[in-house]
C-alpha cells in the first residue's frame, strides 16, 4: 500500500494548489474594494443615492465607478456577487487541514510533550475551537463594545493573542500557528457567509419589493469587511508559518504571532492611508521594521523547555524500526541528514533544522518515514542538490525500506 503514500502526497497538493488560487481571487477582490472604497470622490451631479466615485485605468480602457451606500433607486438586471472566492478559500483550507494535520495527527497535530491526547481528542479540541472563534467574535461585535471600531479591535487582539497561546498548550509548534491561521480565516470566512452576503440580499429584497431598504445592513457589513482587511496579513503569514520553524518552533511562537497581527495592523494602515488620500504615513513601516525585528530576536532565544523523546513509539511507527533494513536505513539517514536535521545543526548557514523535522534518534526517523521516502527515497528533493552525496543505492535501500514496512502492516 506505498501507492497511498504518493497518492496522498499529490491530494495534498492538489488541495494546497486550489487553496491558493481561491485564496488570492479573495484577498484580491477584498483589497481591490477595501482601496475602491477609500478612494472614493463625492462630487456636485452624482445619481440620486450615490456616495461618491472613482475613475480608474486598465488593460487600454476606463472604468468608472459609482459607489450608493444603501442601494440605487433601480436594481440592475446584472449584479455580480463577491461570495464564492471566499467560500472555496475557507473549504479548500478545510480540506487541507484534514488532509494534513487531522490524517496525520500523530506527527503535525500531537506532541505528547505538551498535551498527550488521542488523534480524535485533538481533532475534536481544533473543531470545537475553530468554531468558538466565530462565536466569540460575532458576539462582541453584536456588543456595546462593537460600537467603537477601536476598542472592538484591541478585545479582539486580545483574544487573538490568548488564542495564540492556548494553541502552543495544547498542539505542535507548528499546528499551533497554522490553527490561529484557521481560527482567524473562518472568522473572515463567516463574516462573508454569515453577515456581509445576508445584509446584501437583505437590501436586495428590499428593492426587488418596493422598499426603501434600511442603512444599517450596509454599516453592519462594512465594519466586518474592514475587520477581514486588517485579519488578511497576519492570516497569510500563519499560512506560510509552518515552512519557518524559526517561527513556529520556538518558545515564544504564541508572542511572535502576537506581533505578526500588529504588524498587520500597521501596514495595512499604510495602504489604507493613502487609498484614502490622507497622506502618507511612513512612520508604520519604521514601527513594522522594529517589529519584525523584535520577531527575529525572539526566534533566537534559547529555549528552556526542551521537549523529551517519546519514550515509546506508537505501533504506527514501530514497524519501520522493526523492519530488516531499518539498521542500514538509519546509517543512511544518520550521515547524509543530520548534519541539518538535528537539534543544533552544523551545516553552515542552517540555524534550526528545517520545518523543525529532526532525524537524530531511532524514534525520530521511523516517525518521519514518509517524509524520507518520499523526499528522499521516491523523490532527490532531499538532500537539496545532494549536497551530502546521497549515493542511488541508499535511496533505493530507503524505498525498499518503506514500501517492505508498510506492505509487513498491510499482511497483518
Amino acid at each position: 500500500m506505498y501507492e497511498y503514500a504518493l497518492a496522498w502526497e499529490w491530494l495534498s497538493f492538489a488541495v494546497r494548489w486550489l487553496h491558493v488560487i481561491t485564496a488570492i481571487a479573495w484577498i484580491g477582490s477584498s483589497f481591490y474594494f477595501i482601496a475602491l472604497d477609500l478612494g472614493l470622490v463625492q462630487r456636485p451631479g452624482l445619481p440620486e443615492g450615490a456616495y461618491g466615485e472613482e475613475w480608474q485605468v486598465h488593460g487600454g480602457g476606463f472604468y468608472h465607478i459609482q459607489k450608493y451606500l444603501v442601494a440605487p433607486e433601480r436594481l440592475p438586471e446584472h449584479l455580480t456577487w463577491f461570495k464564492w472566492e471566499s467560500y472555496v478559500t475557507w473549504l479548500s483550507g478545510f480540506a487541507m487541514l484534514c488532509v494534513v494535520y487531522y490524517a496525520g495527527a500523530e506527527l503535525y497535530l500531537i506532541d505528547a510533550n505538551v498535551l498527550d491526547v488521542s488523534a480524535p481528542i485533538a481533532i475534536a479540541i481544533s473543531v470545537a475551537s475553530i468554531v468558538l472563534g466565530w462565536i466569540i467574535y460575532d458576539l462582541l461585535c453584536k456588543s456595546p463594545i462593537g460600537n467603537s471600531t477601536t476598542g472592538l479591535m484591541v478585545v479582539l487582539f486580545a483574544v487573538l493573542v490568548a488564542m495564540a497561546w492556548g494553541y502552543t498548550q495544547v498542539f505542535t509548534g507548528r499546528a499551533a500557528l497554522l490553527h490561529l491561521g484557521a481560527f482567524t480565516a473562518t472568522i473572515m470566512s463567516a463574516n462573508v457567509a454569515m453577515i456581509i452576503i445576508p445584509n446584501q440580499k437583505v437590501v436586495v429584497a428590499d428593492l426587488r419589493a418596493g422598499r426603501k431598504p434600511d442603512p444599517k445592513y450596509g454599516r453592519i457589513a462594512k465594519q466586518r469587511s474592514l475587520h477581514n482587511n486588517y485579519l488578511t496579513l497576519p492570516v497569510i503569514f500563519l499560512m506560510l508559518s509552518n515552512h519557518y520553524p524559526l517561527a513556529f518552533a520556538t518558545q515564544w511562537n504564541w508572542l511572535i504571532a502576537a506581533l505578526v497581527f500588529l504588524m498587520g495592523v500597521t501596514i495595512r494602515h499604510w495602504f489604507n492611508t493613502v487609498h484614502a488620500r490622507q497622506g502618507k504615513p511612513h512612520w508604520t513601516w519604521a514601527v513594522t521594521v522594529a517589529l519584525f525585528a523584535a520577531i527575529m530576536w525572539l526566534s533566537s532565544l534559547p529555549r528552556t523547555d526542551e521537549p523529551v523523546e517519546e519514550a515509546q513509539l506508537a505501533p504506527t511507527f514501530q514497524r519501520f524500526v522493526d523492519n530488516a533494513h531499518f539498521e542500514a536505513v538509519s546509517e543512511t539517514v544518520l550521515g547524509r541528514c543530520s548534519m541539518c536535521h538535528a537539534a543544533e545543526p552544523f551545516w553552515d548557514g542552517i540555524a534550526h533544522a528545517p520545518k523543525d523535522v529532526k532525524l537524530e534518534t531511532e524514534a525520530q526517523i521511523a516517525r518521519h518515514a514518509r517524509e524520507i521516502y518520499l523526499q528522499a527515497g521516491r523523490s532527490h528533493a532531499m538532500p537539496p542538490g545532494n549536497v551530502s552525496f546521497i549515493e542511488p543505492e541508499e535511496r533505493r535501500l530507503i524505498v525498499a525500506w518503506y514500501e517492505s514496512a508498510v506492505a509487513g502492516e498491510t499482511a497483518q
